[in-house]
Protein backbone atom coordinates (compact mmCIF):
# COMPACT_ATOMS: atom_id res chain seq x y z
CA UNK A 1 0.00 0.00 0.00
CA UNK A 2 1.30 3.43 -0.93
CA UNK A 3 2.01 5.68 2.02
CA UNK A 4 1.13 9.34 1.43
CA UNK A 5 2.19 12.28 3.57
CA UNK A 6 0.26 15.45 2.81
CA UNK A 7 0.96 18.86 4.26
CA UNK A 8 0.53 22.55 3.67
CA UNK A 9 -3.10 23.15 4.54
CA UNK A 10 -4.28 25.91 6.81
CA UNK A 11 -6.58 28.86 7.33
CA UNK A 12 -6.36 31.78 4.92
CA UNK A 13 -8.48 34.72 3.93
CA UNK A 14 -10.19 35.06 0.58
CA UNK A 15 -7.59 35.87 -2.03
CA UNK A 16 -4.80 34.20 -0.11
CA UNK A 17 -2.46 31.40 -1.18
CA UNK A 18 -1.39 28.00 0.06
CA UNK A 19 0.95 25.34 -1.28
CA UNK A 20 0.10 21.73 -0.64
CA UNK A 21 2.68 18.98 -0.72
CA UNK A 22 2.38 15.22 -0.93
CA UNK A 23 5.23 12.74 -0.68
CA UNK A 24 4.53 9.17 -1.75
CA UNK A 25 6.28 5.90 -1.01
CA UNK A 26 5.91 4.61 -4.55
CA UNK A 27 9.02 3.41 -6.32
CA UNK A 28 7.35 3.81 -9.71
CA UNK A 29 6.16 7.33 -8.92
CA UNK A 30 7.79 8.87 -11.97
CA UNK A 31 5.82 6.64 -14.33
CA UNK A 32 2.39 7.46 -12.90
CA UNK A 33 -0.22 10.14 -13.26
CA UNK A 34 -0.71 11.77 -9.85
CA UNK A 35 -3.00 14.46 -8.55
CA UNK A 36 -5.32 15.94 -6.00
CA UNK A 37 -8.93 15.47 -4.93
CA UNK A 38 -10.89 17.39 -2.36
CA UNK A 39 -13.81 16.53 -0.15
CA UNK A 40 -16.22 18.56 1.94
CA UNK A 41 -18.38 17.13 4.76
CA UNK A 42 -21.40 15.31 3.41
CA UNK A 43 -20.21 15.41 -0.16
CA UNK A 44 -18.39 12.96 -2.33
CA UNK A 45 -14.88 13.69 -3.41
CA UNK A 46 -14.23 15.76 -6.49
CA UNK A 47 -11.09 15.80 -8.55
CA UNK A 48 -9.10 19.02 -8.55
CA UNK A 49 -6.08 18.51 -10.78
CA UNK A 50 -3.74 15.87 -12.09
CA UNK A 51 -0.40 15.71 -13.84
CA UNK A 52 0.81 12.89 -16.05
CA UNK A 53 4.27 11.39 -16.17
CA UNK A 54 4.85 13.55 -19.23
CA UNK A 55 3.88 16.71 -17.30
CA UNK A 56 0.54 17.15 -19.01
CA UNK A 57 -1.82 18.83 -16.58
CA UNK A 58 -5.57 19.06 -16.25
CA UNK A 59 -7.73 21.10 -13.87
CA UNK A 60 -11.37 21.21 -12.97
CA UNK A 61 -12.96 24.36 -14.39
CA UNK A 62 -13.49 26.09 -11.05
CA UNK A 63 -9.75 26.16 -10.26
CA UNK A 64 -8.30 26.88 -13.69
CA UNK A 65 -6.07 29.92 -13.65
CA UNK A 66 -5.81 29.85 -9.84
CA UNK A 67 -4.25 26.47 -9.02
CA UNK A 68 -1.03 24.98 -10.39
CA UNK A 69 -0.02 21.37 -10.03
CA UNK A 70 3.59 20.26 -10.29
CA UNK A 71 5.73 17.26 -9.46
CA UNK A 72 9.26 16.38 -8.41
CA UNK A 73 9.94 12.79 -9.38
CA UNK A 74 13.28 12.75 -7.57
CA UNK A 75 11.37 13.32 -4.33
CA UNK A 76 8.28 11.32 -5.30
CA UNK A 77 6.33 14.46 -4.56
CA UNK A 78 3.37 16.28 -6.03
CA UNK A 79 2.45 19.86 -5.20
CA UNK A 80 -0.59 22.06 -5.54
CA UNK A 81 -0.05 25.81 -5.54
CA UNK A 82 -3.35 27.48 -4.76
CA UNK A 83 -3.70 31.21 -5.38
CA UNK A 84 -6.63 33.59 -5.15
CA UNK A 85 -8.43 31.19 -2.85
CA UNK A 86 -12.18 31.42 -2.39
CA UNK A 87 -14.45 30.24 0.42
CA UNK A 88 -15.81 27.51 -1.87
CA UNK A 89 -12.30 26.02 -1.99
CA UNK A 90 -12.67 25.06 1.66
CA UNK A 91 -12.25 21.28 1.87
CA UNK A 92 -9.94 18.48 2.87
CA UNK A 93 -7.45 17.99 0.07
CA UNK A 94 -6.11 14.53 -0.66
CA UNK A 95 -3.40 13.47 -3.02
CA UNK A 96 -3.94 10.42 -5.19
CA UNK A 97 -0.94 8.34 -6.16
CA UNK A 98 -1.34 6.70 -8.62
CA UNK A 99 -4.25 8.79 -9.91
CA UNK A 100 -7.59 7.32 -8.97
CA UNK A 101 -6.25 5.11 -6.20
CA UNK A 102 -7.04 5.28 -2.50
CA UNK A 103 -6.52 8.69 -0.96
CA UNK A 104 -4.28 9.77 1.87
CA UNK A 105 -5.59 11.28 5.10
CA UNK A 106 -5.59 14.71 3.58
CA UNK A 107 -4.83 18.22 4.68
CA UNK A 108 -7.50 20.75 5.63
CA UNK A 109 -7.84 24.00 3.73
CA UNK A 110 -10.15 26.65 5.13
CA UNK A 111 -10.77 29.93 3.35
CA UNK A 112 -12.53 32.62 5.32
CA UNK A 113 -14.63 35.31 3.67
Amino acid sequence: QVQLVESGGGLVQTGGSLRLSCVASLISFRYNTVGWYRRTPGQSREWVAYITAGRVTNYRDSVKGRFTISRDDAKSAVYLQMDNLRPEDTATYHCSVPWGSDLGQGTQVTVSS
